[in-house]
């Protein structure tokens, strides 16, 4: 039995060292591992932007009076804000914000109508999720011109001057609001997965057109021997290039990390598996290079269209959402930016661990099916 189980490890190795020889010895291969995920992380960074046009919210009403309720309706009635939970104590704030139930938490004061008719400005406290900075800033100007709107009608009613309304913006896990802190975090996945995917997708379809292919089925190895030993060095190079761009966003960048390393690594192993399931997938099916570029390029864009990284998956389609859930990055970038933001531990994330498990159990099993299939 030991001796059984060394000669597969044995076989292993020597399979991953033909595959890590096989990219790296290729000046070519070593310059598309390091300068495509260098370029897109900066011009990401640099460049990338944020619609909006949904806005889940929590109300705190404190007041519970007509004036608190006028407020509360006309922000209803915009069209771009959705009340979706009254919380009535801190704790229930934070959760709603942690587990990213809400965008926001407008905090209306207990004496908030009181204050109004004696003339004095009465601050209304909006709490924002920073980690979805630029919907965040833009959910923040929505309820500013609210907020100014209702001013407005206020003076003109009550023959008041100045603005009766100040509205107290506290952004969390992002307090400026920078646009860098969500986007880069999001891309330690995103950008690692199209060279994880692209790489894994080639590796038979390599050894098809050079005609090695053959030689690798006369040798000991079972296809599940051989799938895992295409699927081991992907894995390695996606998390370093995972790394590159973590180093990026934190010394580059200076978007500081509140988690902890061993979470965010854990997630990614995780979400690379899934990924390299779906490349074994397209290795086994496509007959040469070209097929495996055509299908893998064909995948990608609706695989980063459908993740959340520049629009949030809430305001889809409700038909987009349903498809966003084959779709490991929408898990695979909520946990990375609540580890890396939030602070948030592996037991707070479960939620998106258990797609990327679903997703990593159909693919690789179906994978090695595939494999067998064609090897016949």
């Amino acid at each position: 039995m030991h001796d059984t189980l060394a000669d597969l490890w044995f076989r292993l190795l020597n399979l991953c060292r033909k595959e890590f020889l096989a990219v790296l010895k290729d000046p070519k291969s070593r310059t598309i591992l390091v300068m495509p995920a260098l370029v897109q992380s900066l011009l990401f960074g640099y460049a990338a932007t944020y619609d909006l046009n949904d806005v889940p919210y929590a109300l705190v009403d404190d007041s519970r009076s007509a004036a608190s309720a006028q407020l509360a309706a006309k922000l209803d009635g915009t069209g771009v804000f959705r009340r979706v939970a009254t919380a009535n104590t801190p704790a229930a704030e934070r959760h709603l914000v942690d587990t990213q139930q809400v965008l926001l938490v407008l905090h209306i004061p207990r004496d908030f109508e009181r204050r109004l008719y004696a003339g004095e400005q009465v601050p209304v406290q909006l709490i924002l999720d920073g980690r979805n900075s630029n919907t965040a800033g833009s959910a923040a100007s929505h309820v500013a011109a609210v907020v100014a709107d209702f001013n407005r009608q206020w003076r003109e009613r009550h023959g008041g001057r100045g603005a009766p309304l100040e509205v107290a913006v506290r952004a969390w896990f992002n307090p400026n609001l920078e646009t860098r802190w969500n986007l880069m975090p999001g891309l330690i996945a995103s950008l690692s997965m199209l060279q994880t995917l692209l790489l894994t997708a080639l590796s038979v379809a390599r050894e098809r057109e050079q005609g090695t292919f053959d030689q690798l089925l006369v040798t000991p190895m079972t296809p599940a021997e051989i799938m895992l030993g295409k699927a081991l060095p992907p894995v390695c190079i996606g998390l370093l290039q995972s790394t590159l761009i973590l180093l990026v966003t934190r010394f580059w960048f200076q978007v500081p990390m509140a988690g902890s390393v061993v979470s965010l690594y854990a997630a990614l192993a995780l979400f690379t598996v899934a990924c390299v399931g779906i490349g074994l997938a397209i290795s086994a099916v496509a007959a040469s290079m070209q097929q495996a570029m055509l299908y893998t390029f064909v995948l990608v864009m609706p695989l980063m269209l459908l993740s959340g990284l520049t629009t949030p998956v809430r305001n889809m389609p409700p038909l987009m959402q349903t498809l966003t859930w084959a779709n490991p990055l929408r898990f695979a970038i909520d946990m990375v930016q609540r580890i890396y933001l939030e602070g948030a531990g592996l037991a707070a994330v479960r939620h998106d661990m258990v797609p990327l498990l679903v997703i990593a159990a159909i693919t690789l099993p179906y994978a090695a099916w595939l494999f067998r299939h064609r090897l016949v």
